[in-house]
């Protein structure tokens, strides 16, 4: 059975990633894009779907043992594990070098102390376990194909085959290095180079160290800001600069539960919010490989913006179910694809408006037709604000007037208002200034509740919606407002959780709820960042680095998170790690250290 999420290390080459467990198994690992069809899926089935353990050897009934320490090697997405045994200690080296060719993983066994027996079983399934490949070897390598995939496995150790899994059992003592590599090419191409594992080391090292020395923050959460920003980078697609929620599909937010989606696609939501951070903190590059790749998406078609793309700008993202999978904890169905692509979320424009601004404050060089783009989604808001939408949260149940959305269709407004009047852009001024003024009113008068003082989730309703967080971050109403400060303290009081946690919204874990799904899900991560940046805002700051480190302390050894947290359980829950979880913690650790508010 696969390990609890938090149990999982990232490693990826920026163009896809994979997830180890503490005991050594590489459970998931998609090939050669984050959004192929995966080649270990044991981590939504079982070892019959394919796996990757490489660690001590151990008693066939036995459970494999999990390493006693475990770390990423300085500022990097190198992965050192180590086992200390009743007959010494081993390391375990895992990295994906960044690509200059075929995708590569990379696994050195190294001896520290007494001699340690070891064995690597590797067990390829493709399209997503489904798949069981030809393995053969050619010219002293091993490799299986299927279909248009091969995989090349090399190691200088000895290999056999056994219940169609390749092993090998060594023994390392001090100084031994045994290095093991798969690789991934098309099955019609020629076999991949020789990997060199020791030089793919150094050079992964120094591309880590020489990038994280581009960050400009260096206040007292660094390591936290750091690690989130090495992991934006690494759910990255450097070919295109799109950005995926996150390396992994249908993890449950609800163990047990349907609430399973598919994040390995480019969310124009999250990549704004992770362009926001990625400037903040000095990362210029991927700023503008992102606001390229926004450009290429939209390219033609601005007024039918959808919510996601493909991370090379795909628009059809079909989804479908996996039924020979029973799912993470068998929590099914396991789903490719994503069904929401097409959904009407108008929040959408904002989010993009606002990146593009940020971009254009900080000085990134003008590009005119990101300006022109700006344009066209302001002429198109001016016609559909007023609509109902399925909102941030992707509700699939009826379209709902959500106040967010309507908040961020005055932000994208508002934006474009500030660009005319910098003189970089032409647009009817005054008359958008009128438009701004409506929706303004517009969400004053229908999305507030004067008796509960509070602003609530869409027009007429009485639930409340963590989204609302945002009012004040946006510059929609002052921080000092009542109605913010109201509706921040009717969030606390009704979306959280024991332990002080946010939820989004609420779920009753009826039969359905307002989401249109059934079950519950756990506190959602960013909302939970969201409350600690208000209450920083309203001049709670020691309430809000009491939550902030509190949150930071929900992250893994290895300083990830998922998407979710499940109070009940106590556990990370969602798809991991997650882009959306990692941003505002960025956002928070800055708006903190500008305020002081922070630990000695």
């Amino acid at each position: 059975m696969a390990g609890l999420i938090e149990d999982y290390a990232l490693i990826g080459d920026m163009q896809t990633a994979a997830l180890v467990c503490r005991d050594g198994t590489v459970d998931w690992l998609c090939l050669p894009r984050f959004d192929s069809h995966a080649v270990f899926a044991g981590l939504l089935g079982t070892e019959e779907h394919g796996f990757w353990r490489l660690g001590p050897a151990h008693a066939a009934d036995a459970k494999p043992p999990v390493a006693a320490r475990r770390r990423y090697r300085g500022d990097s997405l190198i992965l050192e594990s180590e086992w200390d045994t009743p007959r010494g200690t081993v390391r375990v080296t895992d990295f994906m070098p960044p690509r200059d060719g075929a995708p590569q993983l990379i696994r050195i066994v190294e001896g520290v102390s007494g001699r340690v027996p070891m064995r690597s079983a590797l067990r390829m399934r493709f399209s997503y376990g489904r798949v069981v490949p030809w393995v053969h070897k050619h010219e002293g390598r091993t490799v299986a194909v299927a279909g248009p995939d091969s995989v090349w496995f090399d190691t200088t150790a000895e290999t056999y085959g056994k219940s169609l899994t390749t092993y090998a059992d060594f023994t390392v003592a001090p100084g031994d290095r045994i290095a093991f590599t798969i690789s991934w090419e098309p099955s019609h191409k020629q076999p991949p180079a020789l990997p060199e594992p020791e030089q793919s080391l150094d050079a992964t090292e120094d591309f880590w160290r020489e990038w994280v020395e581009q960050c400009t923050y260096h206040g007292p959460y660094r390591e936290a800001v750091v690690r989130s920003l090495i992991t934006l980078k690494a759910l990255t697609y450097a070919p295109t600069g799109g950005i995926v929620a996150a390396p992994t599909t249908s993890l449950p937010e609800d163990i047990g539960g349907v609430r399973n989606w598919d994040y390995r696609y480019t969310w124009l939501r999250d990549a704004a919010i992770t362009l926001s951070s990625l400037l903040r903190t000095g990362y210029r590059d991927e700023a503008r490989a992102w606001r390229e790749w926004l450009l290429r998406a939209v390219a033609g078609d601005p007024e039918n913006l959808q919510i996601m793309y493909g991370i090379a700008g795909e628009r059809e993202l079909g989804e479908a179910e996996l039924d020979w999978l029973p799912g993470y904890e068998n929590s099914g169905p396991v789903r490719v694809g994503n069904g929401a692509a097409h959904q009407l979320q108008l929040d959408v424009y904002g989010e993009v408006t606002e990146a593009l601004h940020l971009a254009h404050m900080t000085g990134l060089a003008r590009n005119d037709y990101a300006s022109l783009l700006q344009l066209k989604l302001i002429r198109y808001l001016e016609q559909h604000w007023d609509e109902p939408d399925e909102g941030i949260w992707e509700v699939r149940g009826p379209r709902r007037h959500f106040v967010h959305s309507k908040v961020m269709a005055w932000v994208a407004v508002d934006r474009t208002i500030k660009l005319i009047e910098s003189g970089d852009a032409d647009g009817p001024l005054e008359k958008w200034r009128e438009l701004r003024d409506d929706i303004h009113r517009d969400v004053c008068e229908k999305g507030y509740d004067k008796e509960r003082n509070t602003f609530t989730q869409s027009y007429g309703s009485k639930e409340l919606d963590a989204s609302l967080l945002l009012i004040p971050q946006m510059g929609f109403l002052p921080p000092d407002d009542k109605r913010v400060i109201g509706t921040i303290e009717a969030i606390q009081r009704e979306l959280s959780t024991s332990d002080g946690f946010i939820l989004r919204y609420p779920t009753s874990g009826g039969e359905e709820n307002l989401d249109g799904l059934p079950g519950d899900e756990g506190a959602f991560l960013a909302c939970s960042f969201w409350m600690a940046d208000d209450l920083a805002m309203i001049g709670r700051v020691d309430e809000a680095r009491k939550l902030f480190e509190k949150l930071l302390d929900l992250r893994n050894d290895l300083g990830l998170l998922a998407e979710e947290w499940d109070p009940r359980l106590k556990r990370q829950v969602g798809n991991f790690p997650q882009a959306f979880s990692h941003v505002p913690l960025i956002d928070t650790a800055l708006r903190l250290t500008a305020s002081g508010a922070y630990g000695g």
